[in-house]
């Protein structure tokens, strides 16, 4: 391609909008443009890119026994009800009315339209295992999209479905997208991390995230120093505490103290001088209409994901202050676990504290030396809290370490949730009907291609992996209007388009200065500077974008230098 030719319109100065390094380059370079709120257009610099992420994740899917499919956009609400899902999914799901009335929504993922046409189709064992995919756009009505197309209302996704008899068979399926997804990665030239997640809106009993290490990436993950172990913070895990004995001469006698308009945890500890540690909130969770305690210890945060799992809810809010007072008989601020007539659940932080203090259900006042077992009684006690620095491995008790990644693909076992609620069934040997097993695998198309540069880019701009580079050399001579080096260009361009290499020749009338610019802003792996020095010794430069390393190339060995790069860089 000649850059003359090109619709390639960058942009010197950092958009005032954009946050992070992917979105003010993926502008700067004249990758994508913004259209609205979340949503964007891709320049042919950028869709190029997308191409090629796409291509890889195909070509995997594929060798992975996955069957390409093209879904429908425009998805009826009765399979959303069917599901059950219509009224939980919640306000990222854009519904609307077609002309005859009719309630439909624009697809953020495809689970009911995949098992609508497999229960349709697959009628006996015969026909399993089936893996169908697609590579398709997607819409979620973010709250607040940010950071350019890593989270956006609008973008393209593969999302693959696998279907099976079995248990076991939904386990190879699994596994066998799992180490597609490794492939995936790994050719687009990512660092990345398979961790353990919560499985969300689609739901599951069991899901892995991919994620970029990127230190601008907006999720966190924890991985062991000695084991395999690594989730996110969503899902990491906290052992429970040995068992031990709590002698109950230990404990001391209540006592309420008036505490005027303290409420929060760092109030009551400065008003009472006691640790942080030494205090239980009491939080009311309104868990699908019905109120729930949760109690954790006052230096710790709760983590909602596990709240919910472990209450097995749809939905899930701090209380309002009504429901609140109609379980406590406070307002908010004051709530403790004695005497409330609610469901209690404990985080495995309570299991040793002894004396503590906590809200006395009384507007103004707290309780001193509350303890379990003669206070108050706890049946149930979990991993509800966000974990720390100081916890050690679940599996190994190793040392955990924290980073930031950026989500780029997610694995789900589904089980049987959407094929037992929409009736997706077979025969089986014996002839008895027996419900689909099924898993899910999302990639973010884009999400990748950003991914990419946060992960590769310096202070003149991006620099792409070979793989996914919207091309692989850009030549540049330094004057196109000096007869010689136009001509030694061009025939290097036209004999590297001969040989498939990947190329784009900067013909424009503009300063050296201002096409190196360009080149590096752009992030093209390989540049070949035409000059009339080295010209006139039968030479040219190549530099290379990642390392800045330049060699100097006799003309005639010049193509073979730069095939034998590009090969090296795309295995």
């Amino acid at each position: 391609m000649r850059y003359s030719e090109m619709f390639l319109p960058t942009v010197r100065e950092v958009p005032s909008d954009a946050e992070v390094a992917s979105h003010q380059l993926m502008i700067r370079a004249g990758m994508i443009r913004k259209l609205t709120s979340g949503i964007y257009s891709f320049l042919p610099l950028g869709y190029r890119v997308i191409r090629k992420v796409e291509q890889i994740v195909r070509e995997e899917m594929n060798r992975a026994g996955a069957q390409e499919v093209f879904l429908p956009m425009v998805q009826p609400a009765e399979l959303w009800q069917e599901s059950g899902r219509w009224d939980h999914y919640g306000r990222e799901l854009l519904r609307f009315r077609d002309r005859h009335d009719r309630d439909c929504c624009l697809g953020p993922t495809h689970e009911e339209v995949i098992t609508d046409l497999v229960r349709n189709e697959i009628k006996t064992y015969r026909q399993l295992p089936r893996n169908l995919y697609q590579i398709q756009t997607k819409f979620r009505d973010e709250i607040r999209p940010r950071f350019g197309v890593m989270r956006c209302r609008e973008f393209a996704m593969k999302d693959a479905y696998s279907f099976d008899a079995d248990e076991a068979g939904a386990d190879a399926s699994y596994a066998k997208m799992a180490e597609a997804y490794r492939r995936i990665f790994t050719r687009c030239g990512l660092v990345f991390r398979a961790v353990e997640a919560d499985s969300g809106n689609i739901g599951g009993s069991y899901s892995h995230e991919f994620m970029v290490m990127a230190d601008t990436g907006e999720d966190g993950i924890v991985f062991c120093s000695r084991c395999d172990y690594a989730a996110n913070m969503e899902k990491a895990e906290i052992a429970r505490p040995a068992s031990r004995q709590i002698a109950r001469e230990a404990f001391l006698p209540l006592d309420e103290v008036y505490t005027p308009d303290v409420r929060t945890i760092e109030e009551v500890s400065a008003f009472l001088g006691v640790s942080p540690k030494q205090i239980v909130k009491t939080l009311i969770f309104n868990a699908d209409g019905a109120p729930v305690a949760i109690l954790i210890r006052g230096d710790e945060e709760v983590n909602e994901a596990k709240v919910r799992n472990y209450l097995n809810c749809s939905e899930l809010d701090l209380a309002l202050d009504d429901m609140i007072f109609e379980v406590t008989g406070s307002p908010r601020g004051f709530a403790g676990a004695i005497g409330i007539k609610t469901r209690i659940v404990a985080d495995y932080s309570l299991l040793h504290m002894v004396n503590v203090v906590m809200g006395a259900n009384r507007a103004d006042y707290h309780v001193k030396n509350v303890n379990m077992g003669r206070d108050f009684e706890i049946s149930e006690f979990a991993d509800l809290r966000v974990i720390g620095k100081e916890d050690p491995c679940p599996r190994c008790a190793g040392e955990l370490h924290f980073a930031r990644g950026i989500e780029v693909g997610h694995v789900f076992k589904l089980g049987t949730k959407y094929s037992e609620a929409m009736r997706a069934v077979y025969l089986d040997r014996n002839g008895r009907e027996q419900t689909i097993v099924m898993g899910c695998y999302g990639i973010g198309i884009a999400r990748t291609a950003a991914a990419s540069i946060e992960q590769n880019h310096d202070d003149d701009g991006i620099i792409w992996p070979m793989p996914i580079a919207p091309y692989h050399v850009i030549i540049t001579p330094v004057n196109v209007n000096e007869g010689s080096l136009r001509e030694t260009a061009e025939a290097l361009y036209r004999s590297l388009l001969e040989r498939g290499v990947e190329v784009l020749l900067d013909d424009r009338d503009e300063r050296a200065g201002v096409k190196f610019k360009d080149a590096d802003l752009i992030g093209i792996p390989l540049r070949v500077t035409i000059g009339p020095k080295r010209l006139a010794e039968g030479k040219a430069e190549v530099r290379q974008r990642r390392t800045g390393e330049t060699s100097i190339i006799a003309l005639e060995a010049v193509e073979a230098f730069l095939m034998e790069k590009i090969r090296l860089d795309m295995s």
